[in-house]
């Protein structure tokens, strides 16, 4: 993910939803991303388990939300196209469900585009989550989803991608600002209470690639919360997010913390 957003797919410079599309076991990726992937497990085996623990745990948080009567969804750093997507989660508990799904690579448009399924209800958006205010001002979002209705706006694995300079928490806010009452946001972020090792050898390994990531300590996270209140069991590692048998909780070097928040 970059500041510019991009009309054309650039094969030569990696993408950050491309190595997550890999890390899951995708095929929507290319040499370059690849490269960083292999990079990424030689120093942090656990990255693949990882990667699927976090979506693990976007299916089951999703579905709260769902069992919560939200029917609208914005999916900010979309990524590729994995199943059960957030639109086929949502839809288990409400068939005209609406989903935006947001990504500042062109190659994630055309997949979610591509979607057989995809209906006037579930649309993608290129835009780099950055730019709230692009997001919300933009004409599509605003046909599909209804701010003065309760929405869930996902940020899974997307805001250690944005530092404290670029304005993470402020993102945040902005959409909270714009959300009704009973709205949830759904976020989880790569934690400096990583395994030290692990976190010094991935922190070198992905320095200056799209996979760089800013590792925040769990009280930096729980600011991303500021206005939500926590739904149980509050801001933990992924696998601990109310875990199912399918998806027990497994303890990895690299920790991905998440958690619910509710707007009040």
């Amino acid at each position: 993910m970059t500041v510019t957003e991009k009309t054309s797919i650039d094969t030569s410079t990696p993408s950050s939803a491309r190595v997550y599309d890999y890390l899951l076991g995708g095929k929507d990726n290319y040499a370059v991303d690849r490269m960083v992937a292999e990079k990424l497990l030689s120093v942090a085996p656990d990255a693949q388990a990882v990667a699927r623990a976090n979506r693990a745990f976007l299916a089951r948080a999703v579905r709260h939300a769902a069992s919560q009567g939200i029917r609208q969804y914005v999916d900010l750093g979309a990524g590729l196209p994995t199943s059960p997507s957030v639109h086929e989660i949502a839809r288990e508990a409400a068939p005209g469900a609406r989903v935006v799904y947001v990504d500042n690579d062109p190659l994630v448009k055309v997949h979610n585009d591509a979607m057989p399924i995809v209906d006037d209800h579930v649309i993608a958006l290129q835009h780099d989550v950055r730019r709230s205010e692009a997001i919300l001002g933009d004409h599509a979002l605003q046909a599909v989803i209804d701010l003065d209705e309760p929405v869930a706006v996902l940020f899974l694995g997307v805001l250690h991608f944005v530092s404290d300079a670029e304005g993470a928490y402020d993102i945040v806010a902005t959409w909270r600002d714009r959300m009704a009452p009973g709205s949830h946001v759904i976020i989880s972020n790569m934690t400096a209470h990583s395994d030290p090792e692990a976190l010094a050898r991935l922190t070198m390994a992905t320095a200056g690639s799209p996979a760089q990531a800013t590792f925040r300590s769990h009280d930096e996270l729980v600011r991303f919360f500021d206005g939500f209140t926590l739904a149980e069991p509050g801001l933990v590692p992924v696998q601990e997010w109310r875990p199912t048998v399918e998806a027990p909780a497994v303890r990895t070097r690299v920790v991905v913390e998440g958690g619910v928040g509710v707007l009040s």
